[in-house]
């Protein structure tokens, strides 16, 4: 069947308003997209979402198309091409302002997928004829539990419903990262803190607001919540432990992000203090991840609580037949020279035990920056001390031992 000529010039009109809808988009994405995408990274997120800036000018580009083909759907009755060709293209700059939302915020390519397949569906079905029918179909499957109805509609905006507050979460965890991160009043223990806080308040949040969006009565959890903590109790109680212990620690601030401590073999900086366990990086770029209740019940040596100048000790040994005053001289001079070495509180020398094979001497040095390690201040001191002993001709003593030979086997006494 041909087309009427009314209906020719009306399709015509649509895809022309449709091509004008797409290169406005084109142009919002050009001249308002990159500077909406420098304000999010500089003003609300900074890096804490680098999936999501270099995706805000697509979203603008195909926000703003959907919703100027959306208003030219709703501006004029029309007709079932126009309004098909209206709505395929509604649908697909719709489907690809959610893809690229969703893949932003880190959402799970499949959940994705299955929410861009729901948005492209519903957005066409309702340009063409509108969504009655699809959602009769989807609910007629399904099966009746008790007083409540699980249709695959049901399903179908539970999937909806959580994937959308998951992006929210997401998104409003890491905005508000960022925020308390910025904050001036609060230092950076504190910072770690409030994020912690915010993020669990977030999630409590996020949790009774998707339940009350499903329509799920509290009430029917009642007769699961003693078996429930029961549950917790035994089988997530290190997990529950270890979280509590880490709130401890950032409010006691025994340990912070950039402290250097030791625990057991375990020796290195804070990186960053998890709900589950302490991240420490080891001078040979390892990470060990300590549980937080190991931190809070083993002893633990925190180089850098109240003052980050910590005292390293080298042991030297010289010749009891050496001047004894000059090669003390020289093992200052060596600490003195040492780049990390501080000059307050000044390296000492101090004469510790008259050892079977020589004087034995301890260098008192002390660095700021315990971070950066221990073995390498004492290498460095050492070599300079072996050229200065060197030049000035005092050795280094090694065992000696003296035998004396009584009778030689087969001699007669």
């Amino acid at each position: 069947m041909v087309p009427a000529r009314a209906d020719v010039i009306e399709l015509a009109a649509a895809g022309a308003l449709t091509i004008a809808a797409l290169a406005l988009g084109v142009l919002a994405q050009r001249f308002a997209g990159t500077r909406l995408a420098r304000w999010w990274g500089e003003r609300v997120v900074g890096t804490h979402v680098e999936g999501l800036r270099p995706r805000i000018a697509a979203i603008v580009r195909h926000g703003s198309a959907a919703l100027l083909l959306a208003i030219v759907y709703a501006a004029w009755p029309w007709g079932p091409l126009s309004a098909a060709a209206i709505g395929f293209a509604l649908a697909s700059a719709g489907t690809l302002t959610a893809h690229q939302l969703m893949r932003g915020v880190g959402i799970p390519r499949w959940a994705a997928y299955v929410v861009e397949l729901v948005v492209f569906i519903a957005l066409f079905s309702h340009a063409v004829g509108g969504l009655e029918p699809i959602t009769s179909t989807l609910d007629a499957i399904g099966v009746t539990v008790g007083s409540r109805r699980l249709s695959l509609l049901a399903a179908v905006e539970a999937l909806l419903t959580i994937v959308a507050l998951m992006a929210m979460l997401r998104l409003a965890n890491r905005a508000m990262a960022h925020t308390i991160a910025r904050a001036p009043a609060l230092d950076p223990t504190q910072k770690v803190l409030a994020q912690k806080l915010a993020g669990i308040a977030a999630v409590v949040v996020a949790f009774l607001f998707g339940i009350d969006l499903l329509g799920i009565d509290l009430t029917a959890f009642a007769v699961f919540s003693g078996a429930f903590g029961l549950a917790v109790g035994f089988g997530m109680q290190k997990t529950i432990g270890n979280l509590i212990a880490g709130i401890i620690l950032l409010m006691d601030r025994s340990i912070k992000p950039g402290d250097v401590i030791a625990v057991g073999t375990s020796f290195g900086w804070v990186n960053k203090i998890g709900v589950r366990a302490v991240s420490v990086v080891t001078r040979d770029g390892k990470e060990h991840l300590i549980p937080n209740e190991d931190l809070m019940t083993r002893e633990v040596e925190n180089w850098s609580y109240s003052d980050r100048n910590v005292r390293v000790r080298i042991a030297v040994r010289v010749p009891y037949d050496c001047d004894l005053a000059a090669a003390q001289a020289l093992m200052l001079r060596a600490a003195r020279e040492s780049p990390r070495v501080l000059d307050t509180p000044k390296p000492n020398v101090w004469l510790t035990a008259f050892g079977t094979d020589g004087a034995e001497h301890e260098i008192l040095a002390w660095i700021s920056d315990p971070e950066s390690g221990v073995g390498n201040v004492r290498s460095d001191v050492l070599n300079r001390l072996w050229l200065m002993f060197r030049d000035a001709g005092i050795g280094i003593p090694f065992a000696q031992r003296d035998i004396y030979v009584r009778q030689w086997p087969g001699e007669s006494s």
